[in-house]
């Protein structure tokens, strides 16, 4: 049996202090290193686990030296492998924290939020270090290594939530596809975010911690008739953030990689096997390795609206608005708010869902379909339609097959929305506008066809409040195309 005060071995870079007994049946040690600028995406610190050991915990810290004017200081994420390795597909993956937590435990009964409970099996672990930015001077760290040794626990078989709520038969159903807890970066516990969700009104939620899905077992006693609850992650990569939406519980998505090396694809065909969708997340936000990098070929839906309203949310709308011409392969549009703690809102906005019921399948096919629309809160509710021809009828996400000169009425029916403006959108830009009454509910109808408009969607907007831009969007919907498609 390995020696208890063996169970760390160096690496290129790292110092390993002798090691410290602390208690009785515990030990300790420390490691050390620096990386340079330039160093790898992810660098794998081993450990090795001798039998007996009960619970692993690691601390860690890293130096912030002052750096000049626009240049990026030092910021240092953690996770951690089991003996089974580190190879792409997380077969050891056993837990990830970003740069959210200063350190974590495992042991079989239990695990820090993030990290998933199970047996400390004697081999060679590793410490995952992501240097998501390093200063001119490098980064200097310091990782402690505590083990305690004893009986194992045992492991609590993981209960995930039911995919089937009762919900109302076919109807529009509200949902937040991406939001945080305290498994990954948030500061709301699941329950904390289940209560906030059915205050937002929402029919549905998809857990989407970055980089884990730890949290898929701890919504036990949180769903209901009422709240429906997706399984996903939010795959944070170095090239842009793409949520995986409702895949099979306990699905682990790999994130160690960029568009360089050609295996998003490879990923977004496994989270359609798992059962979920792919939807890249604030395409056009300005924090660093946000910004989508991949490419919409493999995305089933896109988040085009990502919390309270922001310009680059307006840049990813006119983005996604220009994709929707040909109206061939078309990406629906979503929203969500990407909540992580107080004043954050779940559900601002939201995106409602025309589903046959209120269930994982029915959900994730009306996303898919583009059978929705996106709204600031469950006050706003939206009717959108196109009519014309002998009695031919298109909604959301559908196409009016008539031919191009048909007549066709556009109709829009809006409540909640005071002090709000309509706008029909085409593949020429914005064709009519129509203010809403002081009550914020009203109907909005325009005629043109096939032949002048390729799609209309709406947009609500609130006044604008800077020269030469529009407002804040209240809501908008996904298009309706107009013609036979050819």
């Amino acid at each position: 049996m390995m020696g208890r005060r063996g169970f760390v071995t160096g690496a290129a870079g790292i110092f390993a202090a002798p090691g410290l007994s602390f208690g009785p049946g515990q030990t300790e040690r420390v490691l050390r290193g620096t990386l340079p600028p330039g160093a790898p995406d992810y660098v794998y610190v081993p450990v090795e686990v001798p039998r007996g050991v009960r619970e692993l915990r690691v601390s860690y810290a890293y130096e912030r030296p002052p750096v000049p004017p626009g240049t990026q200081g030092n910021a240092l994420d953690i996770g951690i492998f089991d003996e089974r390795g580190t190879e792409p597909g997380g077969r050891g993956f056993r837990g990830w924290s970003g740069g959210a937590r200063s350190e974590f435990f495992l042991r079989a009964d239990d695990a820090t939020p993030g990290y998933l409970p199970g047996p400390v099996r004697a081999g060679t672990w590793h410490i995952a270090l992501g240097p998501y930015t390093v200063a001119p001077q490098g980064l200097a760290y310091t990782v402690t290594v505590r083990l305690a040794y004893g009986p194992s626990g045992r492991t609590p078989r993981p209960v995930y939530p039911p995919e089937r709520a009762a919900g109302r038969g076919r109807a529009w159903y509200r949902g937040d596809c991406h939001v945080h807890s305290v498994y990954s970066d948030g500061r709301r516990t699941p329950a904390e975010v289940a209560a906030a969700a059915r205050e937002a009104g929402l029919d549905f939620l998809n857990t989407s911690e970055h980089n884990t899905h730890a949290a898929h077992r701890a919504w036990e006693g949180l769903w209901g008739d009422d709240l429906l609850i997706l399984t996903g992650e939010e795959v944070t990569t170095r090239n842009g953030h793409v949520v995986a939406v409702g895949v099979d519980p306990g699905t682990f998505v790999d994130w160690r990689y960029r568009a360089r090396d050609n295996r998003f694809g490879h990923v977004a065909r496994a989270v359609r096997r798992a059962g979920g969708l792919v939807v890249p997340a604030h395409p056009h936000a300005t924090c660093i390795g946000c910004n989508w990098k991949f490419g919409f070929a493999d995305a089933d839906v896109v988040e085009v609206w990502n919390g309270p309203y922001t310009p680059d949310d307006e840049v990813t709308l006119a983005d996604w608005d220009s994709t929707l011409a040909t109206g061939r392969r078309w990406v629906p549009a979503m929203g969500a708010s990407d909540a992580h703690r107080e004043p954050q809102k779940v559900g601002e906005p939201q995106t409602v869902v025309l589903a046959d019921d209120l269930s994982r399948e029915a959900i994730l096919a009306g996303l898919r379909a583009g059978r929705s629309y996106v709204a600031e809160s469950a006050a706003v509710s939206l009717a959108f339609s196109a009519a014309g021809g002998r009695g031919a009828h298109a909604g959301i996400g559908e196409r009016l097959a008539v031919p191009s000169g048909t007549p066709v009425t556009v109709r829009l029916e809006v409540t909640g929305a005071p002090g709000c403006a309509v706008r029909f959108v085409t593949d020429q830009g914005v064709l009519h506008t129509a203010g809403l009454p002081a009550s914020g509910a009203g109907t909005v109808e325009w005629t043109t066809t096939p032949a002048y408009a390729a799609y209309v969607r709406a947009e609500v907007r609130h006044p604008a409040t800077v020269p030469g831009l529009p407002g804040a969007l209240a809501a908008f919907t996904n298009p309706v195309f107009l013609g036979d498609g050819t």
